[in-house]
Order: structure tokens, then sequence, then C-alpha cells
């Protein structure tokens, strides 16, 4: 009986080695499960806009854009995250404040990015809040 217990005994403790050795993720995912997605209000956004250097990022499509958008906005629709973020944003460092129309693709774009590796990603939810100006 005893010869069993240590036995089993043996066979946890090995079994907890193995798996907490294994190195599986890189640097690289270790860094972005610390970066969390975030939420802000368009009050807080408007207030980093006016005082800290940002890039305001609108999600939605050419045609919404196009009919009116917040001064200085770059223009990335959604869809187009995965192929032309590190082209249209090149610091993964910068500060970057995302909006769309309702607050939808505004996360979805905010998410993506931050798996891509960007540290420092808001949302403000959609231009349907905004209580600001926008350009026409």
């Amino acid at each position: 009986m005893k010869k069993i217990m240590i036995a089993a005994a043996v066979l946890v403790i090995l079994a907890l080695v193995l798996t907490g050795c294994s190195n599986t993720s890189s640097e690289e995912e270790s860094v972005n499960e610390k970066i969390q997605y975030v939420k802000i209000s368009p009050k807080d956004a408007k207030e980093i806009m006016d005082n800290e250097e940002s890039i305001v990022l609108d999600v939605r499509t050419k045609d919404e854009y196009d009919q009116g958008h917040i001064e200085g906005a770059v223009l990335l629709p959604v869809d187009e995250i995965s192929s032309k973020a590190e082209e249209v944003l090149k610091d993964k460092k910068a500060k970057i404040l995302v909006y769309c129309r309702s607050g939808n693709r505004s996360a979805t774009a905010a998410k993506a990015l931050i798996k891509m590796g960007y540290e420092n990603v808001l949302d403000f939810g959609g231009i349907i809040d905004w209580p600001y100006e926008i350009v026409k």
C-alpha cells in the first residue's frame, strides 16, 4: 500500500514538474496577455485628444467616414485591421483612440489591435455618442 502511495505521489510531482517547465509562450504573447482592452468615455477621449499625443482611429467604412468624422481621424475600416494596421499604425506604443458608429466595431478593432501587439489602445465607442464637433 505504501509503495502505491509513493508511486502516485511521484507521478503527481513528475506531472507538475513537466507541465510547469514547458515554455510554449513567446515573449510577445506574454506582453499581449498583460495588455487589457479598455473602454473609455467620449469625454475622456476628448480630454486625451486635447492634451496628449494620440492617434484617433475611425474603423467605419469610407462612406460613413465621408458623411462625418472626428477631425484628424485616421480611417482604417475594421475589416482591414489585420491586413493594413502595421502599415497605417507604425508605432505599436502610440496611444490609439478607436471609434466607430455605435461601439461594436470599435471594440472588435481595439481587441484585434491589442492581439497584434499594440500597447496603448483605448475604445471610446461610437460617433453617435460623440457630443463634440465633427468634420463633414
